[in-house]
């Protein structure tokens, strides 16, 4: 051991008192008459790849009346309850009761804080009852947030173990806008250390479990907003995402989640490492159980919450409201590979199944082979690590905690721990605007919509053993809003094979066989498949309109089970 590593050591042995505090107070507030008794120990659980979702049915565990209030969308309920047909103490105690399931299963939660979540139903109860009407158009509604959002009076760590000493001192500015709106917060969720795993895991709270097989993992970074949502423990959710960190715990999870482009909703006053990196846009949007609720939360947050009033990097640009387009209006351009890393079996099933019901339905499909995906990633992976790692180092030097092996893995990213000067990142900004034009020509001059393609060369993996991100970070480095959504479609283990054709197939990369040899049909039981609908940079309604006409088409519902 080095006498770096040995100080390290010694100074993370300081920490791990306020580890376990922390970990105490997360059990010391969930609250003791929602939890429920678990079948099994969890790590036997986890072994048998148990399906918490189905579990949460056949065992009955909510009433009727909370199934029916948890298994409703955030459009009805605000409805029901601007109309006086639901309270929203009967929301939130619903949801709440659903969150601490959802949390004994996955480990999705940071940090509940009910009483303050009740206190505020009430308050908004009580304000529709004087007044006749409702705060603002998310009046009553459960609504989660992803812990590195900045909470006033509550300790913001971002994943890292020295930000335990960290207490914030206000809200973020969308933590603001939707108390505004009328949202009601009761639970933080969790996400991995540095905020750059496709994963979850962390030093602090570990790892989050995938709700539809405890298994494999949620998703990252925004790994317990994923589970929790999908749960259906919130109406919806607030997750960041700078290389795929809202779609994949979207899709992995079994939900649905808008990467919006940048600068329609507010990062300011998140603690994370990336202040001031502007090359490849972190974004924060919602997570939720349908199209028409992320619909709910962009068209107020921006529309009725005004964020360029909070954050002068907002762009003044209201939402439009779109009628959802036919289906033979569409013309999609479908990318079965990107050239880097080849699909699993069941992603490929998903695909083609989903291909097959939208040609049906007269959709237009065209078969797309994108260009320049091994630029783009070289390229975003340099912009990631352009500081050299520098506020990473801080932030986990700071308190000598050992890495986690997807952090060991993205600290390498790009020149690792060179510090890129001006020069160089000017250059890899003239690349990243070249790919942006070259992507919006092609959609134009071939009158392509949209572009469909998976969210992951594989569906979720196991807990840190995912490592390319190519069919997400593409989308962050063209800043193209995307959404994921489910195709109804869940691995099957007898159907989901490897091919003999597969088998003899040649790696194009070390990358492409690592990911390819981590699937084994018999280790994903059951786990969802979710793919990507992007649009051009700035055009959010195009594209959440659009996703509203597939989903349609698959009739996949997440509210029915």
């Amino acid at each position: 051991m080095t006498k770096s590593q040995l100080f390290e050591s010694f100074l993370f042995k300081e920490w791990v008192p306020k580890i376990e505090k922390y970990r105490q107070d997360l059990e010391a507030s969930i609250p003791a008459d929602l939890k429920i008794e678990l079948p099994k120990p969890i790590d036997q659980l986890i072994d048998e790849q148990f399906n918490a979702v189905k579990y949460l049915y056949d065992a009955k565990l909510l009433t009727s009346e909370e199934l029916a209030i948890t298994d409703s969308s955030a459009v009805d309920l605000v409805n029901k309850i601007a109309k006086g047909k639901l309270s929203s103490v009967e929301v939130f105690k619903a949801f709440a009761k659903r969150a601490v399931i959802a949390h004994q299963f996955t480990n999705c939660a940071t940090e509940f804080f009910t009483e303050e979540g009740l206190k505020r139903a009430q308050e908004l109860d009580a304000y529709l009852k004087e007044n006749g009407k409702t705060v603002g158009p998310l009046h009553g509604l459960p609504v989660s947030l992803k812990e590195h959002l900045c909470y006033k009076g509550k300790v913001t760590h971002a994943g890292y173990v020295s930000g335990l000493d960290y207490v914030a001192t206000e809200d973020s500015v969308t933590t603001q806008i939707l108390a505004k709106l009328g949202a009601v917060f009761y639970v933080r969720t969790n996400q991995p250390q540095t905020l750059m795993h496709l994963d979850s895991g962390n030093n602090i709270t570990g790892f989050c479990k995938n709700p539809y097989n405890l298994l494999l993992s949620s998703g990252g970074s925004s790994s317990g907003e994923g589970a929790l949502t999908a749960f259906g423990g919130s109406t919806m959710g607030v997750g960041t995402d700078i290389g795929g960190s809202i779609r994949s715990p979207a899709a992995f999870s079994g939900g649905i989640g808008l990467r919006p482009s940048s600068n329609r909703i507010s990062w300011l006053g998140s603690l994370s490492c990336f202040a001031g990196q502007e090359s490849v846009p972190g974004v924060m949007g919602p997570l939720a159980r349908s199209v028409d609720d992320i619909e709910l939360f962009m068209e107020s947050y921006i529309n009725e919450g005004k964020p360029w009033e909070y954050d002068a990097c907002i762009l003044p640009m209201a939402w439009r409201k779109l009628e959802k387009p036919n289906p033979s209006d569409l013309t999609l351009a479908v990318i079965r590979d990107d050239g880097l890393v080849r699909v699993t079996p069941p992603v490929r099933r998903a695909l083609n199944a989903t291909v097959e019901k939208l040609k049906a339905a007269g959709v237009k499909i065209v078969e797309f082979n994108p260009p320049n995906t091994k630029l783009a990633y070289e390229t975003v992976h340099q912009m990631y690590t352009c500081d050299g790692n520098h506020m990473h180092r801080k932030f986990l030097s700071a308190s000598g905690e050992p890495l986690v092996k997807l952090t060991k893995w993205n600290l390498n990213y790009g020149q690792g721990a060179r510090d890129i000067p001006a020069s160089e990142n000017r250059q890899l900004n003239y690349i990243r605007d070249g790919l942006r034009q070259e992507y919006t020509e092609f959609l134009v001059k071939n009158r392509i919509d949209f572009i469909l393609s998976p969210t992951n060369q594989n569906v979720a993996p196991h807990s840190g053993e995912i490592f390319n991100w190519s069919y997400t970070s593409l989308f962050n480095i063209l800043d193209f809003p995307t959404l994921v959504f489910q195709t109804g479609i869940f691995q099957d283990p007898t159907i989901d094979k490897w091919t003999e054709e597969d088998l003899s197939y040649k790696y194009r990369s070390p990358l492409e066989q690592m990911e390819n040899e981590n699937y084994n049909p018999e280790e994903f039981v059951g786990a969802p498949v979710g793919l990507q609908l992007s649009g051009r940079r700035h055009l959010d309604e195009l594209v959440v309109a659009a996703g509203k006409t597939i989903v349609d088409v698959l009739g996949v519902d997440l509210f029915k089970h």
